[in-house]
């Protein structure tokens, strides 16, 4: 449940001061490796290319360095170090780069992902683009994006018929076979559907660009800083049952109730 928590002005400015400052030190590790001939990947499965590089690496230790002098008392879910302990009832979920594919091969729209939690979900979430130079954010009383053109309200699509929507998704191959059945269900009967963007995608749909973004295979680090910014926009995330989402799975993010049900429906196989 988005702003579950209330916080006073000046606790919920510092929050949002710490997110920034997550986010512009993850933004400078991320560039020093960006598009240099000399990087390299490991793979974190065998099974298939599931690349990291130490710009990922190098941005999350930054981030905790960041967390562990401005707020030790708070818990961190992390892509690369995984979970650290806290007794605030906060957690900060990060993702350095969500797109390390796009990240290797030079594309611009990965991301970093940094999202603030209760019990309850994401309280707040920031998509931070740092070759566009693009900083999405939602929750704690906030929805804008601020980049090269200044600054703009964030705001979902209003309702529309599901052929005339715009549907996105990272990958066209999605989750399982029965995943990629339903999605094509789906995909069927969209005006517009395209690949790649990984959380970028997420954050056109934030900004009224786009109407649905439906994903699988999905970690917490994925999806809860889409989830509060989204929310905070106007939009709706949810698994493709219509629950909570939030520690990952399968997730239909939409901008509107009128599109979310329809692609609900085709999910579920009506």
């Amino acid at each position: 449940m988005p702003d579950s928590r209330r916080f006073a002005p000046e606790t919920a400015a510092g929050l949002i001061a710490t997110a920034h400052e997550l986010a512009d030190a993850a933004r400078r590790v991320t560039l020093e490796y960006f598009r240099r001939p000399d990087l390299t990947a490991d793979t974190k499965e065998t099974a298939r290319f599931d690349p990291v590089t130490e710009a990922d690496r190098g941005a999350e230790r930054e981030m905790r360095e960041i967390l562990a002098r401005r707020r030790p008392d708070d818990a961190i879910l992390g892509e690369e170090f995984g979970p650290t302990p806290g007794t605030s009832g906060l957690t900060w979920v990060l993702d350095p780069v969500d797109g390390t594919r796009g990240f290797l091969t030079g594309t611009p729209t990965w991301g970093v992902l940094i999202a603030l939690s209760d019990e309850n979900g994401p309280l707040y979430g920031l998509i931070d683009q740092p070759h566009i130079g693009e900083r999405f954010e939602g929750g704690l009383g906030l929805a804008r994006v601020t980049g090269p053109r200044g600054e703009a309200a964030l705001a979902c699509r209003p309702g529309r018929a599901l052929s005339d929507a715009f549907l996105f998704s990272t990958f066209p191959e999605i989750g399982t076979p029965g995943d990629a059945r339903a999605f094509a269900r789906v995909a069927e009967r969209v005006k517009l559907v395209r690949y790649g963007l990984d959380c970028y995608a997420y954050a056109l749909l934030a900004a009224g660009q786009i109407d649905l973004v439906i994903e699988a295979g999905l970690q917490a680090y994925d999806i809860q800083a889409p989830m509060a910014v989204i929310r905070a926009a106007g939009g709706i995330v949810t698994d493709w049952q219509g629950g909570d989402c939030a520690q990952g799975g399968r997730a239909i993010a939409a901008a509107n109730a009128e599109v979310h049900a329809a692609a609900l429906d085709l999910l579920a196989g009506s």
